[in-house]
């Protein structure tokens, strides 16, 4: 189960044990679903259409940004473990010793956004990784200084890899 809320401050609670078997807020959702291809897909939901397309997905913060009919639409999602945190009081302290940042995915390094003995704050916008077509803006998971960058410019990396560490 995530839980994923929107900017204007929409929250769903969201249970999926595989594609075609999906709750949204405990009831069963209904959809078909065709991938386009580059992050673009085709939804059919309750007899209307929607065209949406992944614009933004940042998997080290669970940010997504879609365009869904052309609408911008930001989303944040909260997997069982982040709710068990903020729960226990400690979703700020386990981001707060987070100390590099790793590859969320396989794929290539096409931007580098940052430099050794740079100052970030949380959410800054680290390194550009392209994965299955799609480009990925890796951001700061806590405010520090850049002590290493462990990658170089067209870079294929494996999940997990560490990317950059913090001072």
């Amino acid at each position: 189960m995530i839980q994923i809320s929107t900017s204007p401050g929409q929250l769903w609670e969201v249970d999926y044990r595989a594609a075609d078997s999906i709750d949204l807020n405990g009831e069963p959702f209904a959809w078909d679903i065709a991938d386009l291809g580059q992050g673009r897909f085709h939804v059919l939901h309750e007899g209307r259409s929607y065209n949406a397309e992944v614009v933004e997905a940042d998997y080290t913060t669970k940010s997504i940004v879609l365009k869904i009919n052309g609408q911008r639409v930001e989303l944040a999602a909260k997997d069982r473990f982040d709710l068990l945190l903020e729960r226990l009081g400690m979703s700020n302290a386990a981001v707060a010793k987070v100390n590099e940042l790793k590859a969320p995915m396989p794929g290539l390094i096409v931007d580098i956004r940052v430099e050794i003995g740079q100052e970030v704050l949380k959410g800054d916008a680290l390194l550009v990784l392209e994965a299955m077509k799609m480009e990925n803006i890796l951001k700061a998971p806590a405010d520090g200084t850049v002590a290493t960058i462990k990658v170089v410019l067209r870079d294929n990396v494996q999940k997990g890899q560490v990317l950059v560490q913090f001072a």
